[in-house]
């Protein structure tokens, strides 16, 4: 079985079954392709590509209630100690357009969804896509209290400096700032290390994420998520030691994980 993990950071998920798992983005079905009203929302740039790794539905460990998550593939700062090493070539992951991922954001709306949560990889090495993304789905959720999370790993001074990054997160209700540093461990919800930063960002992302600024984890951090017939990924942010345990739990059940995405080749 291969082992991989998405985000920045219990139990295993039962294997869905065709009908019930979120198709991935890129997959569209005949009814998607045909035209609508529900295409005209994304006319300014439903084109725009974006280079991704995975989507999942529904996320429940990366901010507030159940959430579409949408990894960036690509990542230049390559913090030591990152679960996420598979999301750092740039040249891996696949391609998909933004108006593709916006009919993903319409259908988890319409089954619920709370929130879009935006990762990595680093979304900001695509400031273009990510731009377009969180434009859309700020038109898409229209009165929805459904906010729009995105984790970085620049700090503010960083986006402050850098004008195509600011623009990027325009539409962001909140951000998540920061490197993931391992040496500095932290147990505020959300958050992998104490330099990290989560930044309210308009009325909405205040409402819903200041009362967790200063809270602690509770609850489980990580969610299994199929991914084909021999992977899964960890959603989620681990506390130390967490995965060394998981793995050690499934060897001592038979299972032995190959190919983890937090150890180096």
């Amino acid at each position: 079985m291969t082992g991989t993990r998405d985000g920045e950071r219990d139990g295993v998920g039962r294997r869905e079954t065709e009908a019930e798992r979120e198709p991935e983005a890129g997959r569209e079905t005949e009814a998607e392709r045909a035209p609508g009203p529900e295409s005209a929302p994304e006319a300014t740039a439903p084109e725009v590509v974006a280079r991704i790794n995975a989507t999942h539905f529904p996320v429940t460990v990366l901010g507030p209630g159940r959430r579409l998550g949408i990894w960036f593939q690509g990542c230049p700062l390559a913090c030591a100690g990152c679960m996420s090493r598979h999301t750092w070539d740039p040249e891996g992951g696949r391609e998909v357009t933004v108006g593709q991922l916006l009919r993903l954001w319409r259908r988890a709306l319409a089954a619920g969804a709370e929130g879009l949560t935006v990762s990595g990889g680093e979304p900001l090495t695509q400031p273009a896509a990510l731009a377009a993304l969180l434009a859309g789905a700020a038109r898409e959720r229209a009165e929805a209290p459904a906010d729009l999370l995105v984790y970085t790993g620049y700090t503010e001074g960083e986006l402050a400096a850098d004008p195509a990054r600011r623009a990027a997160v325009r539409h962001a209700d909140a951000l998540i700032t920061g490197r993931y540093v391992a040496a500095r461990p932290t147990d505020l919800a959300w958050r992998g290390s104490a330099n990290q930063r989560l930044l309210p960002r308009t009325p909405l992302g205040t409402a819903r994420y200041a009362p967790h600024l200063a809270r602690p984890v509770a609850g489980r951090t990580l969610q299994a998520a199929p991914r084909d017939d021999d992977a899964f990924a960890l959603i989620g942010v681990p506390r130390p030691g967490q995965l060394a345990a998981l793995e050690a739990q499934l060897r001592a059940a038979g299972t032995a994980l190959t190919h983890t995405s937090w150890c180096a080749e």
